[in-house]
């Protein structure tokens, strides 16, 4: 299963099925860039002596700058337009699920899991509606 979302099946090439909406739900979300994400801010929790919360706000920035690049690259096809509107959603979604985990968000006053984990049930229910 290629990565990028499959709206339209030729019967000439052999493309594959088109996706359905829990395909898109799937491919919309940077599995990846999400996992890294775990991976360095249990880094950073556990490192002495640096700004924690700005190394935090920091990676965030960055995991929200890779993940369009990241997503691009990965649903590239040859001959076709990139994919923008995945690469779009799917950082979308990196900023849902960091949010939904709490790191760096648990800094601000407003913040509450609950909050977080709201935002990720709606997104990932809704998300699978947009169709490319």
């Amino acid at each position: 299963m290629t990565r990028r979302i499959q709206t339209v099946a030729f019967q000439s090439k052999a493309g594959g099925p088109v996706d359905t909406y829990f395909d898109r739900v799937v491919k919309y979300i940077p599995a990846d860039i999400v996992s890294a994400w775990v991976v360095v801010i249990g880094i950073v929790k556990s490192a002495q002596g640096i700004p924690t919360n700005a190394v935090r706000w920091a990676s965030f920035l960055f995991g929200v700058i890779l993940t369009p690049f990241w997503t691009l690259k990965q649903t590239h096809v040859e001959g076709e337009a990139p994919a923008w509107l995945q690469a779009a959603v799917a950082t979308a979604a990196f900023v849902v699920w960091v949010f939904a985990l709490g790191d760096p968000f648990s800094s601000l006053d407003f913040y509450r899991q609950v909050y977080g984990s709201l935002a990720l049930i709606a997104f990932t229910l809704l998300s699978g509606r947009i169709v490319p």
